[in-house]
């Protein structure tokens, strides 16, 4: 099966531009204003303006009033919801739009249970447990991962493309997610990292 890629927190037009000729499956807009990787919804629409169909868009939101979710999604072609803080499945089902939840993976964390309180998700993306919000660009002990998940898997937290072959052939995930792993700086991306990048991901595809 072919692992759906995802690069995230984009900001420029060429950045854009760029994980589309190296063949991303979605593009992750960042709408957590303390992010340094935050656009607004309006810079947001137009950077959505470069990405092709069949490119999914996705939106990324922390703790965000409803009123909010619904003006982005309004604003440009959100395809997909990722909410990264203290959602429950109540909240991300009211925008009646395909969510993935995401969970900050650490011991003791049931993951199990954890999914099985978002049903209707999409998936569940797992990153790093860090201190605030995002995975802070670490990589978590992929062991702490069950095989018996109720969820389609997004693998996020810490992912290079000198790590993300080995991820994926071992955690089989149906999506990986990056996005300080191909950066020169904070919302810069670094053209040649997202290419080697996707480029592992696929020779990790062919080789299982």
């Amino acid at each position: 099966m072919k692992t759906r890629i995802k690069i995230c927190g984009l900001t420029r037009e060429e950045d854009v531009d760029a994980a589309v000729a190296a063949g991303a499956d979605a593009i992750g807009f960042v709408f957590y204003p303390p992010s340094p990787r935050y656009v607004t919804p309006q810079r947001a629409a137009e950077l959505a303006k470069r990405i092709p169909p069949f490119v999914d868009v996705v939106g990324l939101f922390v703790n965000e009033a409803p009123d909010v979710v619904r003006a982005a999604c309004e604003a440009l072609p959100i395809n997909v919801l990722q909410f990264h803080g203290d959602e429950d499945a109540a909240y991300c089902r009211q925008f009646a739009r395909p969510y993935l939840r995401a969970a900050r993976v650490r011991p003791g964390l049931d993951l199990v249970e954890f999914a099985g309180s978002f049903p209707d998700a999409r998936g569940l993306l797992l990153d790093a447990f860090v201190e605030g919000y995002g995975g802070g660009g670490h990589v978590f002990d992929w062991t702490l991962i069950p095989p018996n998940l109720p969820s389609y898997l997004v693998l996020s937290g810490g992912l290079t493309a000198d790590n993300v072959g080995d991820a994926v052939r071992r955690v089989r995930p149906v999506a990986v997610d990056v996005s300080s792993g191909v950066e020169a700086g904070k919302g810069i991306k670094d053209h040649s990292k997202i290419a080697a990048f996707v480029a592992a991901v696929r020779k990790a595809d062919e080789s299982i």
